[in-house]
């Protein structure tokens, strides 16, 4: 067996959530979120579990931090509850008589913070893992053009607090679940099923991420600022014209409704006609808005999608199936496996968006883990998974792509939004009763990975 060696500075680490770990849900002056509202709605979440506690990371952050220094991590990307820090969800200068900060919230966030650092551990913060503020919901939420400032000041309030320490923020964490999941869907929070909403969330998301920027670039904040997508690798099932429309169509609902404005200004052309009547009005200057430079990409890489094109497959008219490479099958989640897909991802974006600057933000599975007699699992499943992945990342760099970074999906078993507590995806086991940690073997594998900045074949 050789050594695949990455490139010198590579930053590995592991990523959560705030409402899948932080639990202390309305503790300490914190303000309810959709998520909270969603989970405390019958039937939303199929085991009917909630946020409420989760790894209960608010009261034990110490030992987490202390776990990531174990692991030898060298960065931790996690996201700060809005209603957290806002738990009317505006900051002061948005409105009179609202926007009281929660001093308690935000100290949270900066013990987080000083601990990371003083563990020699690069924070990665994240502004919307898509807790947004149940207050800002009853006002209209994401649909509301007003939507925009107030996530801009929120960013303000954040990098007023935590810009001096902490060198790497991203707007939004998967746009494309707040806007679709959680407005067409109506299968995550806030829970609604209405096209025209949904791409209206979704345009309103792009200017917030744009109008965030300026608010960081006119501050003079050190560090750097981005955006992460959740992209997935799609491919036709068949060479059929209509299985390739519908292909096309596939992605651009959620890889270039993102992309192609980010990158180029523009909107996919194809996807935005078919849509028809649920495009959300473009007001002027909202591209150029949304097109200005940033700093890093993240992307949340989880499968790969055959396409063909299905009369019942609504707005698109398209139907997905998970494709797993040859021999990978699928995981707990009944997600494909297909190293090869990231590949192509990374490549597709150094040959069609200019090569950006990229973080691979997420990248895991979930597995039936099961621990013996101590707590401890031997998930051999997700070491095999993760190598596959990072080879398949180390093939891209060395075809060219500028990938800078890699996270774990996840830190902890956590709370997994719709499926509950169900799903492990954590390098490290929670015992949910009582909230013992307990390392997997995919955790000590992943150290030496950290402390060789390099995978054995």
């Amino acid at each position: 067996m050789s050594l695949r060696q990455f490139p010198t500075g590579f930053l590995w680490g592991a990523a959560t959530a705030a409402y899948q770990i932080e639990g202390a849900w309305n503790e300490d002056g914190k303000g309810e979120s959709v998520w909270d509202r969603f989970a405390h709605s019958p039937y939303k979440i199929l085991n009917g579990d909630t946020g409420d506690v989760a790894c209960d990371h608010y009261h034990r952050m110490p030992e987490d931090v202390a776990l990531m220094k174990e692991l030898g991590l060298k960065s931790y990307r996690f996201s700060i509850a809005w209603p957290r820090v806002l738990p009317e969800g505006r900051a002061p200068s948005t409105g009179s008589g609202r926007g009281a900060i929660n001093e308690k919230g935000l100290d949270f966030y900066e013990r987080l913070v000083d601990r990371l650092l003083a563990a020699g551990i690069t924070p990665n913060a994240t502004l919307n893992h898509w807790d947004f503020p149940q207050a800002l919901q009853d006002q209209g939420g994401w649909p509301n053009r007003d939507s925009i400032a107030w996530f801009a000041d929120y960013a303000r309030l954040m990098f007023d607090r935590l810009g001096d320490r902490v060198a790497t923020w991203a707007t939004h964490n998967e746009p494309w679940v707040v806007a679709f999941m959680g407005h067409a869907w109506g299968v995550f929070a806030p829970g609604l099923a209405d096209y025209s909403q949904a791409f209206q969330t979704a345009h309103h998301l792009l200017l917030a991420h744009g109008q965030a920027v300026q608010v960081f670039r006119a501050g003079g904040y050190t560090g750097e600022i981005g955006i992460v997508l959740n992209l997935g690798h799609h491919i036709p099932l068949s060479d059929g014209e209509a299985d390739r429309a519908a292909c096309r169509r596939a992605d651009a609902g959620t890889n270039t409704w993102f992309l192609d404005p980010l990158f180029k200004g523009r909107y996919p052309e194809e996807l935005f006609a078919w849509i028809g009547p649920h495009a959300p009005p473009i007001q002027a200057g909202d591209l150029a808005l949304i097109n200005q430079p940033f700093d890093f990409l993240g992307i949340n890489y989880y499968m790969t999608h055959g396409v063909r094109f299905s009369h019942e497959g609504g707005l698109l008219k398209t139907a997905a199936e998970q494709v797993s490479a040859p021999t990978w099958g699928q995981t707990a989640m009944g997600w494909g496996i297909n190293p090869p897909g990231l590949t192509a991802l990374l490549l597709r974006l150094k040959e069609e968006y200019g090569n950006p600057k990229v973080y691979v933000a997420e990248n895991g599975c979930a597995l039936e883990d099961v621990p013996d007699e101590n707590g401890f699992v031997a998930d051999v499943g997700r070491i095999n998974f993760l190598r596959a992945h990072f080879l398949a990342a180390h093939e891209a760099i060395r075809a060219g792509a500028n990938l800078q970074g890699y996270y774990v999906w996840s830190l902890l078993d956590n709370f997994e939004w719709a499926h509950g507590n169900d799903q492990r995806f954590g390098l490290v086991r929670v015992d949910y009763a009582t909230g013992q940690r307990t390392p997997k073997q995919s955790a000590h594998w992943f150290r030496e990975v950290i402390a060789q900045n390099g995978v054995q074949e």
